[in-house]
């Protein structure tokens, strides 16, 4: 389920960064408005701005609400304890202890 989640929030990512970038800024529209380019347009005559203004506020509230689910689904998850049990071991007893053979070195 995480796996899903975590495709379909790729997804709506990247129709909203799409959907940002089709979008044209305030400017553009003075040109529009004299008829300038409105027969080219692929929405009509009114332009793209209900579509693409609706399109981009869904794709936000989806991004929104997948980020929330992820990020709460993600901390529900189990941390194996495992993984750090290395750093709780004292040095002393990850050293070798020396062989009971006769070394060259005395011991005292």
């Amino acid at each position: 389920m995480y796996e899903v989640l975590l495709v379909v929030y790729l997804l709506v990512a990247l129709a909203l960064i799409g959907l940002v970038m089709i979008q044209q800024g305030k400017g553009a529209d003075m040109g529009a408005s004299f008829g300038a380019g409105a027969s080219n347009t692929v929405f009509g005559a009114g332009g793209s701005g209900n579509f693409l203004t609706r399109a981009t506020a869904i794709a936000g509230t989806l991004f929104f609400a997948l980020s929330l689910v992820l990020g709460n689904m993600t901390a529900k998850q189990a941390k194996p304890d495992d993984q750090w049990q290395n750093l709780e071991k004292p040095v002393a007893e990850e050293v070798q202890q020396p062989s009971s053979e006769k070394s060259d070195v005395p011991t005292n």
